[in-house]
């Protein structure tokens, strides 16, 4: 897969079947869109290409907004690699993109720069400037432009929707089981390692403090998570804890993961870290003894969990 920052960058000269969205979640209802735009390409000889956008338009548009996302950016493009998608487009979306009409959308994007020879898109898509057209003037457009729109059906997404809706969910409400039933793989955080108060080495339980860059990234809920890095292309089983560590004085919220039989330094590292289940919600305890009792009774389920699911 090919990646183009801007569609200015694109300079494939090849036809195209195109689909556009924000995929954020890279979920398996989106994949089924995105298999369905791959077997039309196969099938008719033409090149594959996702149009998605970043940031997200509510983010430009609706600031108050405040929206989550499953996906950062960089999470999204290594999803949509592991497909057979042949080109993905990351377009950045701006106030000023906003107000493109529709006829220059189509012109000068779809037909002009990506070669669109058929495109697969919602029965509710709506785009241009203000989202004034509708799936029926991409129809118009395409007679006019010779390309052809494949409608996605209302009940494919409602599905795609629905599945959204229940990743985030799942996600706030700690529920690993559901976030990776609807994603198809466990949701993950992906940051830099940095130094912490080092309080886990005293307790003699050292952990990787993981900073999250992206603000507009979703968190799951405050807890304690069995969870799963890949550390120099080998799996490695941890657990996590999100919260502000109130036993020992904490006010901000962190991300904090124990590995489990290793110990190496991991400081300025990046590190992706998958969330296979959640043991408990984070309690402030009378003592730190009482504290590092319970880490030793969650590496207990921890080890027990990850033996039952080997």
């Amino acid at each position: 897969m090919k990646v183009y920052q801007e569609t200015s960058s694109y300079t494939n000269n090849r036809p195209s079947v195109v689909t556009i969205g924000t995929f954020d979640g890279v979920h398996i209802g989106h994949k089924e869109i995105i298999n369905q735009l791959v077997k039309t390409a196969q099938e008719e000889n033409l090149d594959s290409v996702v149009l998605t956008f970043f940031p997200h338009p509510r983010m430009v548009l609706q600031k108050e907004s405040n929206i989550k996302l499953i996906n950062t950016i960089g999470e999204r493009k290594d999803l949509l690699a592991k497909t057979e998608l042949d080109h993905l487009i990351i377009h950045s979306f701006t106030k000023e993109f906003s107000r493109i009409t529709a006829l220059e959308f189509v012109r000068d994007i779809l037909v002009n720069k990506l070669k669109a020879k058929k495109v697969i898109i919602g029965y509710d898509h709506r785009f241009g400037r203000n989202r004034a057209a509708t799936i029926d003037d991409l129809k118009e457009f395409g007679e006019t432009f010779d390309f052809e729109v494949i409608e996605i059906g209302a009940r494919q997404l409602d599905e795609v929707s629905v599945s959204s809706t229940k990743v985030r969910r799942a996600i706030e409400e700690g529920d690993c089981k559901t976030a990776h039933l609807y994603l198809g793989y466990p949701f993950m955080l992906t940051g830099t390692v940095v130094k912490g108060k080092s309080i886990g080495k005293t307790l003699n339980f050292p952990t990787a403090n993981l900073h999250v860059q992206e603000a507009y990234k979703i968190v799951p809920k405050i807890g304690v998570y069995v969870v799963q890095s890949i550390i120099a292309n080998k799996k490695v089983f941890g657990i996590t804890n999100i919260g502000t560590n109130p036993t020992v004085g904490g006010i901000n919220k962190t991300i904090e993961t124990f590995f489990l039989d290793f110990n190496e330094v991991l400081y300025d590292q990046e590190l992706q870290i998958a969330f296979l289940t959640r043991i408990r919600g984070e309690i402030n305890f009378d003592s730190v003894e009482e504290l590092k009792q319970a880490i030793q009774e969650d590496e207990k389920f921890a080890r027990a969990y990850l033996k039952l699911h080997e």
